[in-house]
């Protein structure tokens, strides 16, 4: 028995990093874009994170009911909404504000 799942390490990262963390960007994405507060990526993720323990449970016969495999799972979305939010925060500012901001990286700008 793993510590990050209980249906192996594959399963693992294809069902949660790959297919979960990318739906987990994709939201933190689309929360940016509606200009909504951070905040709500935590909501989210936590609804997604259930869903992701639920596919483990109904398709690889996991425990649906395990709080250490559910906070992994949610602390790898929390990672993958972060990043897709940061970074289109970032393309944001430096579009609509271009004269204010300018990128310094995929994730950050600064004040020109």
């Amino acid at each position: 028995m793993s510590l990050l799942s209980d249906d192996g390490p594959w399963v693992f990262l294809v069902l949660t990093v790959i297919l979960g963390g990318g739906a987990a960007f994709l939201s933190g994405r689309g929360l940016a874009r509606s200009w909504k507060p951070f905040g709500r990526v935590f909501f989210y993720m936590a609804l997604l994170a259930a869903a992701v323990r639920f596919f483990h449970y109904a398709l690889f016969n996991g425990t649906l009911l395990s709080l250490p495999y559910y906070l992994v799972a949610y602390g790898i979305l929390l990672i993958g909404a972060s990043l897709g939010y940061r970074a289109m925060r970032t393309t944001q500012m430096v579009t609509q504000y271009r004269w204010l901001y300018e990128r310094t990286s995929p994730l950050t700008w600064r004040t020109r």
